[in-house]
């Protein structure tokens, strides 16, 4: 369609849609709601059922999960999400069942709060699986890929580094062979003791830095690396380690310490002067938020669909931008890949995507998938998230069809939850 065209035409739409939204609060918001939007079926667009595939490739980690969900809707669109776990996706999944799927935000609510407890991070992965796949929806219905929702691009690519570069000899030829590969950085971690073998810190501390050295040289003046504690050691060490390796210029140090007292970057940050990411062991917004505003951290590493999907993501992120923080999203499976270039290409700050080996890898469940070459991540037109799918590989293990609504959302007249 002409440009100019569809321009006049979804201005007519996003009348329509914002009249639509302006209904009276009375109307639970999770309901489907009229819109006349270009590319979407007349009439109420209604999800009807959602099913979760199991993946053999999937890791054996229930709260890191590759498996694939799609969410259906009586409009022929079907959207397709990655993550969470058979219980916590059906449970998520009753709370969608007859509902709009172009609310995202209003049904990430309801399947965070639809419960008596607050969603941990277990269910956080499956709610993100599902947000994903709503997203996914809205992009197919509109014939636009997600990025375009999310404020359109703010970059041409997104820079990698590479986790597990295959050797090429020794360590020094393979951070040269990563960079020349085209990545922008080439990362290391504290590697694990011989088998049977404690953990000595301070044998660790010596052995990691003189590694180090060796990584510098092979990236060479213009290339990057950076360094993953892997929350091994205690404070002194982590300061320890961060004081040598500072004259190498890492890019970033990731996970210094352990994640669960966030409180300890503040002192940690007045004796670290290398850039410091933390976050994939972290959730929702409310995790990572004290360390963003106070910014204690410079890349926040929170990935999809751990935050629980697009929708968390971009607050995120608005979050990091006003602090000056970075994105650094951890490695995650192929589909949330994919969603995480839309999500890193909106955003206009500082962002670098974490990719296994050389990127190259090819999944059968996935006829198509991200774009990946010359160490970088590409943005591409196709609708929603790109990424096509072929069940024959996997297993279908829980269908869902049938709403819940455990808990009655309750809203305020200006429309907003009273269980906030």
């Amino acid at each position: 369609m002409e440009r100019r065209v569809f321009l006049r035409k979804a201005g007519v739409g996003g009348t329509a849609a914002l009249a639509a939204a302006a209904a009276p609060a009375r109307r639970g918001a999770e309901e489907p709601s009229k819109r006349s939007t270009p590319g979407v079926p007349a009439g109420p667009l209604k999800i009807t059922r959602v099913r979760f595939y199991h993946n053999p490739l999937s890791p054996p980690a229930f709260n890191q999960s590759f498996h694939i969900v799609t969410v259906e809707t009586d409009g022929g669109i079907t959207g397709m999400g990655e993550g969470g776990s058979p219980d916590a996706i059906s449970q998520c999944a009753a709370m969608l069942i007859g509902s709009d799927p172009f609310r995202t935000d209003c049904l990430w609510q309801v399947m965070f709060r639809g419960y008596f407890y607050p969603a941990g991070r277990e269910k956080l992965d499956a709610l993100g699986a599902l947000d994903l796949a709503l997203w996914d929806i809205k992009g197919k219905a509109l014939g636009v890929p997600v990025y375009d929702l999310l404020g359109g691009l703010a970059r041409d690519h997104v820079e990698c580094y590479s986790t597990g570069f295959p050797t090429h000899g020794s360590l020094k030829e393979t951070a040269r062979a990563c960079v020349e590969a085209g990545f922008r950085a080439f990362r290391y971690a504290t590697a694990d003791p011989p088998p049977g073998k404690s953990f000595n810190s301070h044998r660790a501390v010596r052995r990691t830095y003189q590694d180090c050295v060796q990584i510098r040289e092979g990236v060479g003046p213009d290339g990057d690396w950076s360094l993953d504690y892997h929350t091994r050691f205690d404070f002194p060490g982590a300061v320890r380690l961060s004081t040598l390796i500072e004259p190498l210029e890492p890019y970033f140090a990731e996970d210094l310490v352990r994640s669960e007292n966030p409180g300890v970057y503040r002192e940690l940050r007045d004796h670290v002067k290398v850039p410091i990411a933390v976050g994939e062991q972290f959730g929702s917004k409310w995790d990572v938020r004290w360390l963003i505003e106070n910014e204690l951290i410079d890349y926040a590493r929170v990935t999809l669909p751990n935050v629980g999907g697009i929708t968390e993501y971009m607050k995120i992120a608005a979050l990091a931008e006003t602090h000056y923080v970075g994105l650094i999203p951890h490695f995650t499976g192929p589909v949330s890949e994919a969603a995480l270039v839309h999500a890193c290409s909106a955003f206009p700050g500082p962002v670098m995507m974490e990719m296994l080996g050389t990127g190259d890898a090819r999944y059968a469940h996935l006829p198509e998938s991200f774009d990946f070459r010359n160490g970088k991540m590409w943005p591409n037109r196709r609708p929603g998230l790109g990424v096509t799918l072929d069940t024959k590989p996997l297993r279908l293990v829980a269908e869902i069809t049938e709403r819940s609504r455990p808990i009655p959302m309750l809203r305020r007249p200006d429309g907003s939850y009273t269980n906030w």
